[in-house]
């Protein structure tokens, strides 16, 4: 009867440090607070919008892919024109498809903030749209040489060690018991 008790104990040690749920497709509730990060680096990128537009770019090494959208109805912009200029310098800049866009930086951007204004033609209408895009290394993965986050691992070891000195417990009962 003990036997279960001590398999009780070490099950509820482990629900006890189970990761939250997570919300899937279709289920935002908002933006998730800046601390609440995700494992793993996030790729550099930026988000701009007027009454117009929306634009979102993002940088993966020299690579960036931009995305523009209505801000209205969210739905891609069609036959648009795109200019696109980062920290002082023009980027030619190709559609990939309807609202979609491929621009190639002629280096990597230098760690930092760096300005990005962007110009939007369409037959109907254009606009100017002006953001920020800061480049940084994960610091994390630079201490370590990897991405392990402490913060989601501890509770782990904790409920690993709990379950452990419960076990010692056990058989020291036993044996005092076996003892006597």
């Amino acid at each position: 009867m003990n036997h279960f008790l001590f398999l009780r104990w070490a099950a509820a040690a482990l629900l006890a440090t189970a990761l939250p749920a997570q919300a899937g497709p279709g289920h935002d509730h908002g933006e998730a607070p800046a601390a609440a990060a995700t494992a793993g680096a996030a790729l550099p990128r930026f988000a701009t919008s007027t009454e117009l537009f929306e634009l979102v770019g993002v940088l993966k090494d020299r690579q960036l892919t931009l995305y523009l959208d209505h801000s209205a109805s969210n739905a891609p912009v069609k036959g648009a024109t795109l200019e696109l200029e980062i920290a002082g310098a023009k980027l030619p800049v190709q559609a990939s498809g309807d609202g979609e866009f491929q621009a190639t930086l002629a280096q990597a951007l230098p760690e930092g903030v760096s300005p990005v204004v962007a110009s939007v033609s369409t037959a109907e209408a254009s606009d100017l749209l002006a953001a920020e895009i800061d480049v940084h290394r994960d610091a994390a993965a630079d201490v370590h040489g990897h991405g392990l986050d402490w913060r989601k691992t501890w509770p782990w070891v904790l409920a690993l060690s709990a379950v452990a000195a419960l076990f010692w417990l056990r058989v020291r009962r036993q044996r005092v018991g076996a003892s006597a």
